[in-house]
């Protein structure tokens, strides 16, 4: 495994970052255990420009190719409201991981692990109080990852996205 660089994606990598979701979306719909996500639904063209314009998009790059992907902000769900989290802080001091994903042909090669340590170092650095998300209720792999990298399981929420309709996800939190 060569070197794993994580870097704001910028607006000249929109198409690239396009093609990497398609690719990732089409490359899980069979999987065992597929993060449930439909192409240009979740994540949509407008949330991953945008996502890129505010500097939020993080491309992990494998010796120079596209290998991994985030988006870190603090936009949550409606559901978020009802949680009990451990850290009671403003939406501005809770950052929230979306859409992370890795290559199908580059998994199980610890990198989603890279994405989430430098989603917690860029927390840190923005003296954030919490990292939060929510995990589809049958992704199993990315629960582990979740838990074996520190964050705790708080609840499980019928929530609503466009690609999955209404169904059970796991929201996890991890305190700064």
């Amino acid at each position: 495994c060569g070197m794993f660089e994580v870097k704001a994606a910028v607006r000249g990598e929109y198409a690239m970052v396009l093609d990497f979701y398609d690719r990732l979306t089409d490359g899980m719909e069979h999987a065992e255990f597929p993060p449930g996500w439909k192409k240009r639904v979740y994540p949509t063209e407008d949330f991953l420009r945008e996502s890129i314009a505010r500097g939020e998009l993080f491309l992990g790059r494998l010796d120079g190719a596209p290998a991994g992907v985030m988006v870190l902000n603090h936009i949550s769900t409606d559901g978020y409201a009802r949680v009990a989290w451990n850290v009671d802080a403003p939406a501005e001091a809770v950052t929230v991981i979306h859409a992370l994903g890795v290559a199908p042909e580059r998994q199980g090669r610890g990198l989603a692990k890279q994405l989430v340590r430098q989603a917690i170092h860029i927390a840190r650095t923005k003296r954030q109080r919490a990292l939060r998300l929510d995990v589809l209720g049958t992704n199993l792999p990315a629960q582990k990852l979740y838990t074996a990298m520190g964050f705790q399981y708080r609840t499980t929420l019928k929530l609503f996205y466009e690609d999955t309709g209404t169904t059970d996800y796991l929201l996890y939190e991890l305190v700064l």
